[in-house]
């Protein structure tokens, strides 16, 4: 991640803003489960601000890296997140205690075929969100930095 500049700003979403409280106070033995799925923290550094910014996302696992998706529930953009990420690739991630350095990257055509169908089985609102929008949703790998 860029030089951060400060603690991390939270998502604004209310409800988001509370899991991600919840997750950090409580060193990520609360949080890593929410409604049934596991989340982790994902802290970008704003393109615009080089502000470290974070939120609480949905994942998966394969073949030691972490999956999320920028699907922001079928909106016609991608989340700002996302685009964070795009500008600047190295991240860090909170999976539940554990925090990391990770290398951002979207999947490719291949990979996303392999992966979407793992990630809706974990949320199967996601093959919802992408009838709802014209974009492509990405599918983004997180490779941890050991």
């Amino acid at each position: 991640m860029s030089e951060p500049q400060g603690e991390p700003v939270d998502s604004p979403v209310g409800w988001v803003n509370e899991h991600i409280k919840q997750y950090d106070e409580s060193g990520g033995t609360e949080g890593h489960e929410w409604n049934g799925v596991p989340t982790l923290l994902l802290t970008v550094t704003g393109r615009r601000t080089g502000t470290p910014r974070r939120t609480a996302l949905i994942y998966g696992e394969d073949d030691g890296n972490y999956v999320i998706v920028a699907s922001k529930g079928g909106a016609p953009d991608h989340p700002v997140w996302y685009l964070n990420l795009q500008a600047d690739p190295d991240v860090e991630i909170q999976v539940g205690p554990q925090k990391l350095a990770a290398k951002a990257r979207t999947a490719d055509a291949d990979e996303k075929a392999r992966l979407w169908p793992k990630m809706a089985e974990i949320w199967p609102a996601y093959d919802e969100y992408a009838t709802k929008t014209d974009r492509d949703i990405p599918v983004v790998i997180l490779e941890p930095q050991r």
